[in-house]
């Protein structure tokens, strides 16, 4: 069952609320509660209160355990921008961009039989057999042999000769 909360027209950034949203992506429920209380950064809190909405969601609607639950997918998306404009020297003006934000939360609830690390190998697995397919399409030469190293010896400098002499003046 998913469980699907958004957060719209959020004041801050995108990508300041990205670097929040990265700690929590694929974190139980309860772990990214822990996180985001101690996580000190400005787009902490909306995130804190859409997850607490979403695990409120669980419960209430779909007689969810919040314990069982977890961040199965996180968005930041841009939203719509502010434009503004800020008074420069000699009768000037530079534009400024109050960016806002779309936050979309999907929470999951983990499978009886299956575990957060189970679910989290699998994912790795999808994501090594997509690199061998990129890998593989990636065409390199192929050598016949490999060319023979010669090794060079450094030559052992007896003494040094001073190039550039200071002129005095």
């Amino acid at each position: 069952m998913k469980i699907t909360s958004k957060l719209r027209h959020l004041r801050i950034s995108p990508r300041k609320v990205r670097l929040v949203a990265d700690l929590i992506r694929k974190k139980k429920a309860e772990q990214a509660q822990a996180i985001l209380d101690f996580t000190i950064k400005k787009g902490a809190r909306p995130l804190m209160k859409l997850l607490k909405t979403a695990l409120a969601d669980a419960k209430n609607n779909f007689q969810l355990d919040e314990k069982n639950l977890y961040i199965s997918k996180i968005t930041v998306d841009g939203g719509p921008i502010l434009k503004r404009w800020k008074p420069r020297s000699r009768g000037m003006a530079n534009p400024i961009k109050k960016r806002t934000s779309h936050i979309t939360l999907v929470l999951e609830e983990i499978e009886p039989g299956k575990k957060i690390k189970e679910i989290e190998k699998e994912i790795m697995e999808k994501k090594e057999e997509s690199a061998a397919a990129d890998q593989a399409k990636v065409a390199r030469p192929k050598f016949k042999h490999k060319p023979e190293l010669e090794t060079i010896k450094p030559k052992t400098v007896k003494e040094l000769k001073r190039i550039f002499k200071r002129k005095s003046i």
